[in-house]
């Protein structure tokens, strides 16, 4: 197992809501941009801390975001109870993760332009909806998140920049789930794009995830591997200056 040490605890607020992420500074030469990283069910571990220390190693200051409050990690009926309200209320989901964008921008002194949010499972469909708010985020990833939502995207708003890598064999994201994401997509007229891996299951990312038993959830390091190019490559594209003239 290849654990990673924590960030630098960060304290935070969404209302009357502490919340608790971790920092990670640029660890290699600082790129000038900045990347909110969302986790999982059950809260920041350490398939989130490994990719911020990736990014941070390529220069980005990192904001590991706390979306349930108090930095804790949740398990069981409190888990997926809290899954279901951020479903079934996209206003609480986005006021929630806004907050953690907000405080990167305030932070670390980057321009929103230069700034983008990733996430993995319940992080992935957060700054799905993150994106979908109108947030004026540059550009998201979706690592095997859930992509369907109670609030979809409009045609009269403008969005980020948006890439979703998704796994083919992915019980929790069905076919006819990308089908309506990638229709609601054309039809808010948005700047997306969608990998499929044929092999992958979820949670494709995540190389502990063997440790939980479920057989739904299933690492791929050749998927794990080429998304996490490609999202280099997206935000190469999608974070750089825009020409002048």
């Amino acid at each position: 197992m290849n654990s990673i040490a924590a960030g630098q605890p960060h304290v935070y607020r969404d209302g009357d809501v502490e919340l608790i992420g971790e920092i990670y500074c640029p660890s290699g030469q600082p790129n000038g941009r900045a990347m909110l990283v969302v986790h999982e069910a059950d809260g920041i571990g350490g398939n989130v801390r490994r990719h911020c220390a990736m990014l941070a190693e390529d220069g980005y200051f990192v904001l590991a975001a706390d979306m349930h409050g108090g930095g804790h990690v949740l398990q069981g009926e409190a888990m997926f109870a809290a899954l279901q309200r951020f479903k079934d209320d996209p206003p609480l989901l986005r006021q929630r993760v806004r907050s953690g964008f907000d405080e990167l921008l305030a932070i670390s002194g980057v321009d929103a332009t230069q700034c983008a949010a990733i996430g993995f499972c319940f992080g992935g469909f957060t700054v799905l909806e993150l994106a979908r708010s109108g947030a004026p985020v540059a550009a998201v990833g979706s690592f095997h998140g859930l992509l369907t939502t109670n609030a979809p995207a409009r045609p009269d708003q403008k969005m980020a920049r948006i890439a979703v890598f998704t796994g083919d064999r992915d019980p929790l994201v069905p076919p006819e789930d990308v089908a309506a994401f990638e229709e609601e997509m054309r039809h808010a007229e948005a700047d997306w794009q969608l990998t499929n891996y044929g092999t992958a299951f979820h949670s494709f990312t995540n190389e502990d995830v063997g440790s939980l038993g479920d057989p739904r959830m299933r690492y791929d390091r050749a998927a794990h591997i080429l998304s996490w190019k490609a999202l280099k490559d997206f935000l190469d594209v999608s974070l750089a200056p825009s020409s002048p003239g």
